[in-house]
């Protein structure tokens, strides 16, 4: 009988968004946003641990309340706004290690997409165990804005990003529909083999497969427009948020 490899997942949250002030623990529905990613990553049964990456005590703390464990902070130097992820994920599973904790695989949950469901990380892991030879799997879905139509502008003048279009119908001037199929990573999921961090320093690997989102489990917020979105699909019913069965954190008088 092949053994399940094993996998950790981890929930990158750390504090200080500048485009939606704390973001990662920001309440909605009641909750703060960060609970809905720790729910579906635990009612998936698909990990060994789920792990909260954040460099900010407070945060930990909502974390912990909600079911994810919080061995250990980020240091600040894998915390910044350019910090690639890299950094953080190499550093966890280094620490992990050092304290007697490997795992096979990892997966990279971001809190910004709330409607990811359980379902959705277990399809995910499902295919991905399916699929021989490939180092990493990452969830994408068709872009609204073709490649073809997007421009490259130096100065006074501007050529396409994608040189690729035949010359006699340029897809800059071609309708959407005609256009190749193309499409764009979202931040719902990401799995990888343990060792293209170890032995490549990469989170991706060199051999990608694709995992295509459904519906709104790809959604992502990353501006006040998407917060503002994200509650009105829940308002019409449009979208679904995990179930959380925890009582809702208690935050003190002021946010740290």
């Amino acid at each position: 009988m092949v053994k399940t490899p094993s996998i950790v997942g981890l929930i990158p949250a750390r504090a200080g968004s500048k485009r939606v002030r704390n973001k990662n623990v920001r309440l909605l529905a009641g909750h703060p946003l960060m609970a809905y990613t720790i729910a579906a990553a635990l009612q998936s049964n698909v990990f060994d641990a789920v792990i909260v990456s954040t460099d900010s005590a407070q945060y930990a703390d909502i974390a912990r309340h909600y079911g994810a464990e919080v061995p250990f902070l980020r240091p600040a130097e894998f915390a910044g706004d350019l910090s690639p992820d890299i950094e953080w994920v190499e550093y966890t599973l280094k620490r992990l290690v050092d304290e007697g904790r490997s795992f096979d695989c990892f997966s990279i949950l971001r809190p910004t997409s709330p409607f990811r469901q359980p379902e959705t990380i277990q399809r995910a892991w499902r295919e991905f165990l399916a699929e021989k030879g490939v180092d990493s799997l990452r969830a994408v879905e068709k872009c609204r804005q073709h490649p073809g139509k997007m421009w490259v502008v130096r100065g006074r003048r501007m050529t396409p990003l994608l040189p690729l279009s035949p010359p006699e119908q340029p897809w800059h001037s071609s309708q959407y529909q005609s256009l190749p199929v193309v499409y764009v990573q979202n931040a719902s999921l990401e799995i990888a083999w343990t060792r293209v961090v170890f032995e490549e320093r990469t989170i991706a690997g060199n051999v990608l497969m694709p995992f295509f989102t459904q519906g709104m489990e790809g959604f992502d917020i990353n501006a006040e427009k998407d917060w503002w979105y994200a509650e009105h699909l829940l308002t019409r019913g449009e979208a679904h948020l995990p179930r959380v069965s925890q009582s809702p954190y208690v935050f003190p008088s002021r946010l740290v």
